[in-house]
């Protein structure tokens, strides 16, 4: 029992070890981008450990995540000046702290890959996709079905959920950049063909066993708005239109 616990206690030590190098690393690809042909998903796996950026029309997340577990994203917006990154970071779910926080980072970008510095720390990953599809933006839900009306979502403060889209991959956030809030976030693959959406999530911060599970909805994209309805996580009846 000593060894298994003494073996318990190092595996935590590697872990938080790994994601503190990763609060330094993944800040640089997660929020790297060249405006002309960096938009899109990025990847590598460390170890067996994930790391998925996606950056999309000057936003960009990156979360990590092995097998059915959630482990950290963070992300926020972004502006590109030559050879430098200039992020604003909006969410943190490993280091609240760290929003509001401006980050520089210098990146070089080649064909599929792209490696990136910061303090003389650095990673490299490469291209899953390049943000080419009818659905790829960053989207915020604009009207809900309600008793068989849309009705405009009413707003206060600054809590928002957002949807991002690459061209083969999706994620959403639920957070409130005023007060660090991070309230959650699920993401995947997806498709979108002849009306039907699909997506197969791979990581769900608020429920592991959702991972693995296939969601089926009707959509399509109207005068710019994005119509979306079906059954929710939960199973629950929805219809949604989400604006950029």
């Amino acid at each position: 029992s000593k060894c298994i616990k003494h073996h318990k206690q190092n595996s935590m030590k590697t872990f938080f070890k790994l994601v503190v190098v990763f609060l330094t690393v993944f800040s640089l690809p997660i929020f790297a981008q060249n405006t002309n042909d960096i938009s899109g998903a990025w990847h590598v796996n460390d170890s067996g450990t994930e790391h998925l950026v996606l950056f999309q029309d000057g936003y960009v997340t990156h979360t990590v995540y092995d097998d059915n577990r959630f482990i950290m994203s963070h992300g926020g917006a972004y502006t590109v000046n030559d050879q430098e990154i200039k992020i604003l970071v909006q969410f943190n779910s490993y280091d609240k702290t760290e929003v509001g926080k401006t980050l520089l980072i210098n990146f070089d970008q080649s064909g599929d890959g792209i490696s990136l510095d910061h303090n003389g720390e650095g990673g490299y990953f490469t291209r899953i996709d390049d943000a080419v599809a009818p659905l790829a933006g960053v989207w915020q839900i604009t009207d809900r079905m309600e008793d068989g009306k849309l009705v405009p979502i009413q707003r206060s403060g600054t809590r928002k959920t957002l949807k991002i889209l690459t061209g083969t991959r999706f994620q959403w956030i639920a957070i409130d950049p005023a007060v660090a809030l991070f309230a959650g976030t699920g993401g995947g693959t997806y498709s979108f063909k002849d009306g039907k959406y699909i997506e197969n999530i791979e990581y769900f911060s608020r429920d592991d066993s959702r991972v693995g599970a296939s969601l089926h909805f009707d959509a399509k994209l109207e005068d710019g708005k994005w119509h979306h309805s079906g059954l929710s996580s939960k199973g629950d009846n929805i219809y949604e239109v989400w604006g950029k």
